[in-house]
């Protein structure tokens, strides 16, 4: 299952109760933080998201509305008393700088930092448990940016315990082989096929956020077919020029990554300030692909297996 909650979604400009960009990802069974505008932890507590929970935070780009709260939180951190590693992705010179400003302002933080800096310009697998994967998706922007896909693994298969139960042979010593799909061979030689002890696993589910970035039609391979996709939309297509200045994106192109991708259910967000009824940009989304919604702090979107 994914649980997906909004935190902030706005850009860069400060506005009266808008945050910029920050997301908490629960993705069977994982909870993962995703870039961590100003503001971000004071949202944490205002939605409740568990600040323990987090072990990993991946930030897609050194602008200040992605990370200007990362310090800030790992500060709080320190200040209580985690002991636990943290991990953190994003573009090369995040270690750098956060540990600068941590030192500088002689942070509480003892707990350890390990950073995953990241150059690449192609897609690469950046983090893997039995659970989740994590590939990034390169964006373009006006500096080194990735979007980030979580993959639920396959799960196992599902016991059919009826079936099961009229081969008294079988025992619970052989689930194990029949949820990873292996036959069963009785003593007498019979093979029973697992395709009738087993059932089909729940599909596993994928999430794609990507912000910022300009429209870029090659990610598109990468996020074929996802569940739930978060693209930015700072724009609508009246200001077509200004987004290829700003390598930003319009709702409208959002919509056709969203399209072409084959995406179950399009997010927009990180609106320019410029824009006071963000309604305007689920119409202008809509033109090119129906399942559209707007992201809003606190907003949580799940989708079930």
């Amino acid at each position: 299952m994914i649980n997906l909650t909004i935190l902030g979604c706005h850009s860069a400009t400060p506005r009266v109760n808008a945050f910029p960009t920050s997301q908490y990802l629960e993705i069977n069974n994982r909870h993962f933080l995703i870039d961590c505008g100003e503001g971000t932890q004071r949202q944490m507590r205002k939605y409740k998201v568990g600040f323990s929970k987090i072990n990993h935070i991946f930030i897609s780009h050194l602008h200040g509305d992605h990370f200007y709260g990362l310090v800030g939180l790992l500060s709080t951190y320190g200040i209580l008393s985690r002991e636990k590693e943290m991990h953190i992705f994003g573009p090369k010179g995040i270690k750098e700088a956060t540990l600068q400003m941590l030192k500088i302002s002689e942070s509480h933080a003892k707990f350890e930092m390990i950073f995953h800096e990241l150059s690449s310009k192609e897609s690469e697998l950046i983090f893997e448990d039995d659970k989740v994967i994590v590939k990034t998706i390169p964006l373009t922007h006006r500096v080194y940016t990735n979007g980030y896909l979580f993959i639920e693994k396959d799960k196992p298969r599902k016991l059919n315990m009826l079936n099961i139960s009229g081969y008294p042979e079988i025992d619970k010593a052989d689930y194990l082989n029949l949820k990873s799909g292996k036959d069963i061979v009785l003593s007498n030689g019979e093979t029973i096929k697992n395709s009738m002890l087993t059932t089909d696993p729940a599909k596993a589910l994928r999430f794609a956020f990507c912000s910022d970035t300009c429209y870029k039609p090659d990610i598109v391979p990468i996020i074929q077919n996802v569940d739930l996709l978060y693209h930015e939309a700072t724009f609508l297509a009246d200001k077509q020029d200004l987004a290829k200045k700003t390598k930003h994106a319009t709702a409208e192109e959002a919509a056709k990554i969203a399209q072409s991708a084959n995406a179950k259910q399009l997010v927009i967000g990180h609106y320019s300030g410029r824009y006071k009824d963000i309604s305007v940009f689920k119409t202008e989304a809509e033109t090119v692909f129906k399942n559209v919604t707007l992201a809003e702090p606190g907003k949580i979107f799940t989708v079930k297996n």
